[in-house]
């Protein structure tokens, strides 16, 4: 199995009120969420971003762990599983260039409305059936994406990203370490169908013959 490290040190902190977010939280903003279209993105906070715009310094400070821990350059290829709006591979594109990159997304609204520079690159596709050759890219990255997917999609998922990938994989995920984590990851959760104890993931991933990286996600 993979390693278990966090090569999104370098995105900015954001301050969270989880337990009023999961007060005003109801099931029908989560059915909304998951929808994943323009009320996800860009509607109203309850039902997700609440207006999904491209920042410079969120992703500008990532790609370079990337790039060194991978070893990353402009003759290597990456894809973007759950790319959105396409704003990290734009700026891998940016700063290491002539990078091959590709980007799939289950949301037509968000590749309908990715970044300009970016929308070539991407496609509409389900993370259960990536539309790429065996040994496509270099890296695949997946950044708190699959685990909006029940238990056994999730697995088909995790398989698709490892066969898409001649070497290199990373994911996050929703997950928890102790009952106060796993309290405000339920407070937080708008979108996740699959949230597990971070020993209950390496066991999945071992399950389901994940060989990649990984790290979590937990507010």
């Amino acid at each position: 199995m993979g390693q278990e490290i966090d090569l999104l040190i370098n995105y900015p902190k954001i301050k969270r009120n989880v337990k009023e977010r999961g007060a005003t939280k109801t099931e029908e903003d989560r059915v909304i969420a998951r929808q994943f279209g323009e009320d996800f993105f860009d509607g109203d906070r309850r039902h997700g971003y609440g207006g999904f715009g491209y920042m410079e310094r969120f992703w500008t400070p990532v790609v370079p762990t990337f790039q060194n821990h991978y070893n990353l350059s402009s003759k290597s290829s990456i894809l973007d599983v759950g790319a959105a709006k396409g704003f990290m591979l734009y700026d891998f594109h940016r700063l290491i260039p002539n990078i091959k990159i590709a980007g799939c997304d289950i949301s037509d609204y968000a590749v309908k409305n990715a970044k300009e520079e970016i929308k070539p690159y991407l496609q509409v596709a389900n993370a259960t059936n990536l539309p790429y050759a065996d040994d496509s890219f270099d890296l695949v990255i997946s950044i708190n994406t699959i685990h909006n997917l029940e238990k056994e999609d999730l697995a088909t998922a995790l398989q698709e990203i490892s066969r898409v990938s001649r070497k290199y994989s990373f994911i996050t995920v929703d997950a928890y370490r102790n009952d106060e984590e796993k309290e405000l990851m339920y407070h937080w959760n708008l979108t996740a169908k699959t949230i597990m104890h971070v020993d209950e993931w390496k066991s999945f991933f071992k399950e389901v013959g994940y060989t990649g990286d990984y790290y979590w996600f937990i507010p």
